[in-house]
């Protein structure tokens, strides 16, 4: 395993972390978790010593399960990072009392990395006027949290304000090849550097999408690289490339991601990755911007929704019709998946969405998630779904298909 150092506080911190939004669940949604447990203790036992989780995930579990699964000498081998809930947060009183809370989910009397959880510029100015720089300095002083930080999902230009509006130690950004200009992107990065903070990296795979299955004609650009390496390697190394970047946090679904992720993170070093190699990544860059429709990372701050719509895996299903062909099979697998054949589950048909736009305000990448799933059902409904969702009851009932 690689360390990097945090700048202010000199944390020697594993290069890769382990993300707790993504873990592996049971057929009922919950967290398998002996599968997990076994996930996160091998990964610690091989050196990652930085796991991050927050308040909303896993539907409110996530926080729960580390604690137990952290109990003992784990806790003491980690840095532990949470975040608060600011969108939550209605008055100062507030703050304690979610601080508070997630202490004893976690079962742990310190949140060694804890930040303001997915600002964007206006969420910011709520959550400052309200008095969370006084509260920070207060949990700091008496011990509660030792790093404040922040993560951040808003535009570049209000990036500035936020690194500027208090003496931060770390901050976390969506940073990846395809997302090297948006959000806080490449410029924002390395001013928080500048300004000394640590830099946390999520989305590296931008929710998977870069790891596969890979379109051919991504493949055909990573296969003319003199030393090959697999698409999550690639991603990850070109993350990693950036010294400013002291962590970089992989959703780890399977055990095998953790072992990969492992074997990577022995060669992540910075600033060696060859121009050639850089080029190369660059040409996949504009490749997958061709193929992709929908700028969705499957991130699920929109869900649940009211209309019980999985607006994620519909933006999956209609980026795969376009970045993977076969129209009838897209659509077969559209029918099956959303309409609860594979899952055992309500419907979550895109149609079923009435435009309220309760997920437009919480999405990270500013989506217009009304009007593209509107392009899904034109896409992948039509009049014929119901016929579908019968074909589909029989192909896997069948396992013919």
């Amino acid at each position: 395993m690689l360390y990097r150092k945090m700048p202010k506080n000199e944390d020697k911190l594993s290069i890769i972390g382990f993300g707790a939004m993504r873990l592996p669940t049971k057929h009922d949604g919950g967290i398998d978790e002996e599968k997990a447990t076994q996930m996160i203790r091998h990964a610690i036992d091989n050196g990652v010593n930085y796991i991050d989780t927050a308040w909303p995930y896993h539907m409110g579990e996530s926080e729960p399960f580390l604690g137990r699964v952290l109990a003992g000498r784990y806790r003491e081998k980690v840095k532990l990072a949470t975040k608060m809930p600011q969108w939550m947060i209605k008055n100062f009183s507030d703050m304690d009392h979610f601080l508070n809370k997630q202490l004893k989910r976690l079962n742990t009397d310190h949140i060694d990395y804890y930040l303001l959880h997915s600002l964007v510029g206006s969420s910011w100015e709520t959550i400052r006027d309200l008095g969370v720089t006084s509260f920070l300095d207060r949990a700091k002083a008496d011990g509660r949290i030792i790093n404040a930080g922040f993560s951040y999902h808003g535009s570049g230009k209000d990036f500035k304000d936020v690194v500027d509006g208090y003496d931060w130690d770390f901050c976390q950004i969506q940073y990846n090849f395809l997302d090297e200009e948006t959000q806080a992107g490449r410029k924002g990065l390395a001013y928080a550097a500048s300004r000394g903070l640590g830099i946390v990296v999520m989305e590296p795979l931008r929710g998977g999408n870069l790891a596969g299955p890979v379109p051919c004609e991504i493949m055909n650009i990573w296969n003319e690289a003199e030393v090959k390496y697999t698409p999550v390697q690639w991603a990850l190394r070109w993350v990693w490339n950036n010294p400013d970047v002291t962590v970089v946090l992989s959703g780890m679904t399977e055990p095998y991601q953790v072992k990969e992720n492992l074997m990577f993170a022995e060669e992540g070093f910075a600033n060696s990755l060859t121009t050639e190699e850089l080029k190369l990544i660059g040409r996949v860059a504009d490749k997958y911007r061709e193929l992709m429709k929908i700028n969705c990372t499957g991130c699920r701050y929109c869900v649940p929704c009211p209309q019980n719509v999985d607006i994620p895996a519909c933006f999956e299903a209609y980026n795969n019709l376009y970045m993977f062909g076969g129209k009838d099979r897209s659509m077969i697998m559209y029918a099956a998946r959303l309409g609860g054949i594979l899952r055992g589950a309500e419907r979550n048909f895109a149609s079923q969405c009435v435009q309220c736009g309760q997920c437009i305000n919480v999405c990270p990448q500013h989506l217009p998630i009304p009007e593209l799933l509107g392009k899904v059902v034109e896409e992948l409904e039509g009049p014929d779904i119901e016929k579908r969702v019968e074909l589909a009851k029989q192909l896997f009932a069948n396992d013919t298909f």
